[in-house]
């Protein structure tokens, strides 16, 4: 049980040290086009990926909407995207675990 214990401190601190550096860091984040989008700028094919796949973006450019183009906007999109791939990995965690026990 202690070992439990132990795993979920980590996990807990771990995801907040996440959520600080998602939150202090994102306002210095370049706003220069990563490698991805200034390859495909270069070949000519950048218009495809600009192609909505769903109707509209959650978070456009990695900021929230109703917010603009404040910093604040990116500190709250980091946050939530750190949370969602966390949220996942869990999940994807928890279906694996109980694969491996029901063996």
């Amino acid at each position: 049980m202690d070992k439990k214990k132990n795993n979920t401190r980590f996990i807990v601190i771990s995801l907040f040290i996440c959520l600080v550096i998602a939150f202090l860091l994102s306002p210095f984040a370049s706003s220069s086009p990563d490698g991805l989008e200034k390859a495909a700028e270069l070949l000519g094919f950048l218009h495809l990926g600009e192609v909505m796949v769903w109707g509209h973006s959650i978070m456009p450019d990695y900021s929230i909407p109703f917010l603009g183009e404040r910093p604040i906007s990116g500190m709250i999109a980091g946050i939530l995207g750190t949370l969602v791939l966390f949220g996942l990995g869990w999940g994807v965690g928890a279906v694996l675990k109980r694969k491996k026990s029901s063996k």
